[in-house]
């Protein structure tokens, strides 16, 4: 079945409208949405949960809940690979998405921890069976494999694209969600798309363009690749 990684050490779930992550000893995981109650709860994102490593919190001294983190676990998260496909604790099972990238508002916590922390900041994942993770499950790595996603923030919006359906055409700020990047990567999306040439440029416009096709929401593009 697979092989035993380590334990689930905390857990912590971020409510729409606040600024702090709440501790908890138990979390209901939904399927293909995230963790119940928790602002990145979103069936189109592949930032449903982001998993952190309490080597990384060893290491550099830090404070409970400085990364931002669902679950901390007792293992180093940066050797973890996207497509991983995880068990926690009786039922739950989590996809890797891509390393969660080590952005300057961690710098609001500790100054100079996002330089410090490098590729350990943790990883996405979304939630491919729901159920109940507590505080002290087991997280089995199983055999199975998912497809992975690109660690390149460039790679997975040009992926997502190409996923548009014939006739119809995404906009920036659905693409910057399903890709899972910033809102403010849209500022980027001219020079890139224009790097990727004209078949990408048509099916990408931006959010108050005036477009004559049927505009596409990816709400299907990550169930797909999980099936």
């Amino acid at each position: 079945m697979g092989r035993e990684l380590g334990t689930v050490r905390a857990i912590a779930v971020r409510a729409p409208g606040t600024t702090a992550p709440a501790s908890m000893e138990r979390v209901l995981a939904v399927t293909r949405c995230g963790l119940a109650g928790d602002m990145h709860a979103d069936a189109r994102s592949p930032r449903q949960v982001l998993l952190a490593g309490a080597p990384a919190y060893r290491s550099l001294g830090l404070p409970p809940h400085t990364l931002r983190e669902n679950l901390l676990l007792d293992v180093d998260t940066a050797a973890m690979a996207s497509g991983t496909v995880l068990c926690i604790g009786a039922q739950v099972r989590l996809r890797l998405s891509f390393q969660c990238e080590a952005c300057g508002s961690l710098d609001r916590h500790a100054p100079g921890l996002a330089r410090a922390i490098g590729a350990r900041r943790g990883i996405l994942a979304r939630v491919l069976t729901g159920g109940e993770i507590k505080l002290g499950d087991p997280v089995i790595v199983l055999e199975e494999r998912l497809s992975a996603m690109p660690e390149d923030w460039r790679e997975r919006v040009a992926r997502v694209i190409e996923a548009v359906p014939p006739g119809q055409v995404i906009g920036y700020a659905d693409l910057a969600h399903v890709a899972g990047v910033q809102s403010s990567y849209c500022r980027a999306f001219p020079r890139l798309l224009s790097r990727l040439g004209p078949a990408y440029a048509a099916r990408a416009v931006p959010a108050r363009a005036e477009a004559h096709l049927p505009r596409w929401d990816g709400a299907d593009y990550h169930a797909q690749a999980e099936v």
